[in-house]
């Protein structure tokens, strides 16, 4: 039985993966941490902080926010914990501090934790090489404070390197004037567009739509529920409790 910890235990993530997790038959959510005491403890005890967890872990689930990464990162390097982060938007410092700790035990950071969203980037990559232009069109809740996605530009820098990798270049953008400042989007890179959608009602969903003479493809994935990162996370921790060093993206685990 893998006993877990969830950092950021009241917020709608880490409730949602205290529940699903603590659900499966082989793990055990033994503690929630957050600075506010969560709704729900499904069974765990709640501590304000990581440096009060017990020494007995085998995971931590970090679901918080950046810079609380770092802190649980250097704490899971110290007591030889493996650790899952899920949070998103870190910068460049932040996340070479979650690499380090790859060092000393098994790491998982990934944008995404949706075995479908993944799924989804890997045939966008496969289909890129055979259209002449790819766009991205993520759609969010309200709620989420950066913007692109983590899983949009994970899917642009995929699509890019495989359309390096066949040789294909993206023609240049036949837009020459913009009446509104931004309306073609934030450019990723090799032409590949993202444009960002937040509205209420949505939670998580990504169309990727390529283009050529005369057809399209869409790869469209959706996300209804939070429950559909449980699975992911579930991977990642079997994964990093007994394989040490850092992984980033679990599409190598599937």
């Amino acid at each position: 039985m893998l006993r877990l910890a969830i950092v950021g235990g009241a917020g709608r993530m880490g409730q949602t993966m205290a529940e699903g997790l603590g659900e499966r038959p082989d793990m055990s959510v033994v503690a929630l941490v957050d600075i506010h005491e969560p709704r729900e403890l499904f069974g765990a005890r709640y501590v304000s902080r990581v440096e009060d967890l017990p020494d007995d872990l085998h995971a931590v689930v970090d679901f918080s926010l950046p810079e609380s990464v770092v802190t649980t990162a250097a704490w899971c390097a110290d007591h030889g914990v493996a650790l899952i982060v899920g949070a998103t938007g870190l910068s460049i410092e932040q996340r070479a501090a979650v690499e380090a700790a790859g060092r000393s035990v098994g790491v998982v950071i990934a944008a995404n934790y949706s075995i479908g969203a993944v799924l989804s980037e890997r045939f966008a990559a496969m289909a890129a090489p055979y259209f002449e232009r790819v766009e991205i069109v993520e759609l969010h809740h309200d709620r989420k404070v950066d913007a692109p996605s983590g899983t949009s530009l994970v899917s642009a820098d995929r699509i890019r390197e495989a359309r390096a990798a066949a040789g294909r270049v993206t023609p240049p953008d036949p837009t020459e004037r913009l009446t509104l400042e931004g309306a073609r989007g934030a450019d990723a890179g090799d032409g590949v567009r993202i444009h960002s959608v937040r509205l209420p009602g949505l939670l998580a969903h990504q169309e990727v739509l390529l283009g050529s003479a005369g057809e399209g493809l869409t790869i469209r994935h959706d996300s209804y529920d939070r429950r559909s990162f449980v699975s992911g996370v579930a991977l990642a921790i079997q994964h990093a409790v007994v394989s040490p060093g850092f992984t980033s993206g679990i599409d190598e685990l599937l």
